[in-house]
């Protein structure tokens, strides 16, 4: 078992609000965590996936929770319900630490569940295993980076990296779901990625809502799967797979929903231009995205023009997906996005933290790095100034270096080895 860095944080939440919830994409690991920190705080496990347990739960949820132990539900979306009796039970003593709730669609998906315990419930991103967990390292690049820029540098700069872009490519095409990695061969993978996208889709979003053209979902997770890494063009999902603007938007928003999709806003300081500015789009996992695109490791590592156009997409996604794994096991990193200019300059990634500090990441296929491939970065350092605390162009190839006023460049794997 891969040892999860977000059990600390989950412990530690727990002890601070009433409900932390939990929530993910299924087959990401929720119920084991929720098994783990049954463990360390002596409470009893409600699951609700088990018919008889929610069958329960939905007759009588009051007496389901009632009693001192910490209360575990898994899966509370089964049951909703039981957010009420919750409810009832914080507004007789609110004390922290007396629920966890794991749910694999979001907490705003879910029209009654969005308001039952506003102000008494904290949520924790449960994602796919990180390439850290993996390698069992602690490189901590996102937090490193904002506190000592110059020592996470040089700690980059101490070797060599040894990962080839067939090595990259491999690592994409795998993502990070435990069962797909635990597979044996590659049609067994296949296979349950196969089976994981067509019940998500059959079950988890028909509970969310009772949509008409059930076929079209599959076709708009497959456009969005093409359009990862690229600004959201909902207009052209909506021809390609023959429903209207509005409908198409409702089936994305439905895909995120159930972690499908990663919407990345578009980040600025200013509230009125980051609504105005439109999103990325980004599949959850690059396993999931590079089944749906019937990608292999070798499809992606040819020096065609249009693999290569496909793994620089791909690629980007997996980066972005990888340091917002790291984010979310800290609390200093408040807010991200990607960031664009009116004239095209922009920003893969950018992590704001709590003290108004800014890090960007741009991310290149390429095993080199060129002055204009700064060009998007250098115009956010001279946009925020002092706030700017560096950019960092993440590539395929060996060095780590500066390039200039707190502009660097560095191979993809530093986010998970050490050197």
């Amino acid at each position: 078992m891969v040892p999860r860095r977000i059990l600390a944080v989950a412990l530690e939440r727990h002890r601070e609000s009433p409900v932390l919830l939990l929530e993910g994409p299924r087959a990401v690991g929720k119920s084991t965590l929720l098994r783990q920190l049954a463990a360390a705080v002596e409470g009893r496990i409600l699951d609700l996936d088990d018919l008889d347990t929610r069958d329960a739960v939905t007759r009588d949820p009051g007496t389901m929770i009632d009693g001192d132990q910490v209360v575990l539900i898994d899966e509370y979306q089964h049951a909703p319900v039981v957010l009420d009796a919750i409810k009832a039970k914080l507004n007789a003593s609110g004390h922290p630490g007396q629920f966890v709730l794991t749910g694999s669609a979001r907490h705003e998906a879910l029209p009654r569940a969005a308001q039952a315990l506003t102000g008494r419930l904290q949520r924790l991103p449960i994602l796919p295993l990180a390439q850290s967990e993996l390698a069992r390292t602690r490189p901590d690049l996102p937090q490193r980076l904002l506190a000592d820029p110059a020592a996470a540098v040089e700690s980059a700069a101490a070797a060599p990296s040894p990962t080839t872009r067939e090595d990259y490519a491999t690592r994409v095409v795998l993502g990070g779901f435990p069962l797909a990695l635990a597979a044996t061969t590659d049609r067994a993978r296949r296979r349950w990625v196969d089976d994981y996208v067509r019940l998500t889709l059959e079950r988890d979003v028909q509970e969310l809502s009772k949509i008409r053209q059930a076929h079209t979902l599959p076709l708009i997770l497959e456009r969005a799967a093409g359009q990862t890494a690229q600004v959201l063009n909902a207009t052209r999902m909506a021809d390609a797979t023959g429903v209207d603007n509005k409908t198409a938007r409702d089936y994305l928003r439905l895909l995120e929903a159930v972690f499908l999709l990663r919407i990345l806003p578009a980040w600025d300081r200013t509230l009125t231009k980051r609504t105005n500015a439109r999103p990325k789009v980004h599949l959850l996992d690059t396993g999931v995205s590079s089944r749906l695109l019937r990608l292999t490791p070798e499809k992606l590592a040819r020096r065609e023009p249009a693999a290569l156009t496909e793994f620089g997409h791909a690629l980007e996604t997996f980066v972005v997906a990888e340091i917002l794994k790291e984010a979310s096991w800290t609390e200093d990193i408040v807010d991200y996005g990607h960031w664009r200019t009116r004239d095209n300059q922009e920003v893969d990634l950018v992590l704001e933290a709590d003290d108004g500090g800014v890090i960007g990441f741009e991310v290149k296929a390429a095993s080199r790095v060129s002055g204009t491939d700064f060009s998007g970065l250098r115009k956010l350092r001279d946009t925020l100034g002092s706030s700017f605390i560096a950019g960092v162009a993440l590539y395929t190839g060996t060095r780590t270096y500066t390039y200039d006023d707190r502009l660097h460049v560095m191979p993809i794997d530093r986010i998970w080895t050490t050197t």
